[in-house]
């Protein structure tokens, strides 16, 4: 489990630094650096030391699961937060160019694949950690997020859509929100549970 967790953490902690080095140069890198360890401990804290008695794939499974829905999560609240003016748009469009202006193509590919994991896991071999109905909800939202990523091109298919699009984006995007929101807490409460559950055992 904590092997697990140290690599979430050392992503974690490498996005970090190479974000304040491509701010700040060297001295982001110093920064980066420091702020790391910090997060380290505190990380280390709050989920290593919790978790390192329970051994089971399953809330493995879960913590990389939510992940990346919490990387999502904060790219579309940077989003909302551009749309109503709230924040510069830099940070949003440097997203925009990391991706060649394939930003939310991209994150609706990643969710439609994320999204059919609990439907094959199954078949893989895994004991059974993300509910099904949680593989609706992300399927949903990345279905909304490519139909999004594909309202500027020109084609007689998303002229018939991309009015939605641009009449109800801030909506549409607190929904996206609100949904991604719903699962990550959902399973992390699940795993909660889980994790006491096997203590009380």
């Amino acid at each position: 489990m904590s092997k697990a967790l140290d690599i979430v953490m050392a992503g974690v902690i490498s996005g970090i630094v190479a974000f304040t080095t491509s701010q700040l140069g060297v001295t982001g890198t110093i920064i980066g650096a420091v702020l790391g360890s910090m997060l380290f401990q505190v990380m280390s804290h709050i989920f290593r030391e919790p978790l390192d008695g329970v051994k089971t794939q399953r809330v493995e499974r879960s913590i990389f699961y939510i992940f990346p829905l919490v990387v999502i999560l904060i790219i579309e609240i940077v989003y909302l937060f551009y749309i109503f003016s709230l924040s510069p748009g830099d940070l949003f469009f440097a997203l925009e160019r990391a991706t060649d202006w394939n930003l939310f193509r991209t994150i609706g590919l990643a969710l439609l694949v994320m999204g059919l994991f609990p439907f094959v896991e199954g078949g893989l071999g895994y004991e059974k950690s993300i509910s099904r109905r949680y593989g609706y909800v992300v399927l949903a939202v990345g279905v909304v997020k490519l139909l999004g990523g594909f309202a500027d091109f020109n084609s007689a298919i998303v002229d018939l859509y991309s009015p939605i699009f641009y009449q109800l984006n801030e909506i549409i995007s607190i929904m996206v929100i609100l949904a991604l929101l719903y699962v990550i807490i959902a399973i992390t409460r699940e795993s909660v549970t889980f994790i006491y559950e096997k203590e009380q055992n």
